[in-house]
């Protein structure tokens, strides 16, 4: 493979490597999933679903505030990984800059832009998680309901947090 062709893919390689990681921490996501999409999507509520409906679900101020604190807490965390992610993908585009490109170094350099890949799905996991133990099941229901009906999500500003 030619220099060129080597950037070039690298380049590639590392776009899609950021472009999956930009989509799990980006800003405003939108509803993601639907059951169908995702197994796990039914049993779970985004933040944004639960915050466009508080009011029809019945949310208390202790419960807003709980949700709010985890909120902050995995916008911190994704923070973090963000900038542990273009770190580390700008390392990889100068390992994968060399001639010749050192495969066990470009290997253990996509390792761990995999593994932070896999703290980004983790925090969301956790906070989806504790989204769902802070509502009671009555709340639950009601927000299965509202997603099952298709009723659209009023916006109030971006959310902050990607669901999962």
């Amino acid at each position: 493979m030619r220099p060129t062709q080597l950037v070039v893919t690298g380049g590639l390689a590392i776009a899609m490597f950021i472009a999956a990681s930009r989509g799990a921490i980006a800003q405003n996501p939108g509803p993601g999933p639907g059951p169908g999409d995702d197994p796990l999507a039914r049993f779970l509520f985004p933040p944004e679903l639960v915050m466009s409906h508080q009011q029809a679900i019945g949310l208390s101020e202790k419960q807003r505030t709980a949700i709010q604190q985890e909120l902050q807490r995995a916008q911190t965390k994704f923070t973090d990984l963000q900038w542990r992610m273009s770190a580390d993908a700008e390392k990889l585009t100068r390992l994968l800059q060399t001639t010749p490109v050192d495969e066990a170094q470009v290997l253990d350099q996509v390792d761990r832009i995999l593994g932070t890949e896999r703290d980004v799905k983790r925090t969301q996991l956790s906070l989806l998680i504790r989204i769902k133990n802070t509502l009671t099941p009555e709340q639950q229901a009601k927000l299965g309901e509202i997603r099952r009906q298709g009723m659209p999500e009023r916006r109030m500003g971006p959310p902050g947090i990607p669901p999962g």
